[in-house]
């Protein structure tokens, strides 16, 4: 019952009371985003969801478009906004994340949604992590993020979904905001 009915619901009413409390800090950053970017704060990306299923990821933009002489973007370190630096230092630029929680898309606790070209490389074992939606935090991202390994990362992700429950995901947030 709690992954069918309680926590959807919980997704969506908490996604709306966060929008609806972070909302000034939303707009102040769209727009200082807005205007490190010429007129475009957000990043949308092609994701895999639940199943499979290819949705479209809001987050930030942090870096600008810029090109070198051959019209190549450059390196992600030299195109990174000095706002861009703080919103992701400070994980905001995951605040959009929120609208695609109010949708159904993902849900606040999941494993991260990865690029679609990563889906023909998972095992049997990896695929599982998709019979759940995707979330803005997770277990694997609670446990070391970016420190530990692919396979860690995969196997923290299965662990996730094969336990889920109420006190987990709570346990989760807790992590995520400690």
């Amino acid at each position: 019952m709690y992954k069918t009915l309680t926590k959807p619901l919980l997704d969506h009413l908490c996604a709306a009371f966060a929008l609806l409390l972070l909302s000034p800090i939303f707009l102040l950053v769209t727009l200082a985003l807005a205007n490190a970017n010429n007129g475009k704060p957000f990043f949308i990306q092609a994701r895999p969801g639940k199943k499979g299923q290819i949705f479209s990821i809001i987050k930030f933009k942090t870096m600008n478009d810029n090109k070198d002489a051959q019209g190549n973007l450059l390196p992600d370190a030299e195109r990174l906004t000095p706002v861009g630096k703080f919103v992701r230092k400070t994980s905001l630029d995951e605040l959009p994340q929120l609208l695609n929680v109010l949708k159904g898309d993902m849900s606040f606790v999941g494993p991260r949604p990865l690029l679609p070209e990563y889906l023909p490389l998972y095992n049997e074992q990896q695929r599982k992590r998709h019979k759940v939606k995707p979330g803005i935090t997770g277990w694997a991202q609670v446990n070391g993020r970016n420190a530990i390994s692919w396979e860690q990362k995969f196997a923290l992700d299965v662990w996730y979904v094969e336990r889920q429950s109420f006190l987990l995901d709570l346990k989760i947030l807790l992590l995520t905001v400690k």
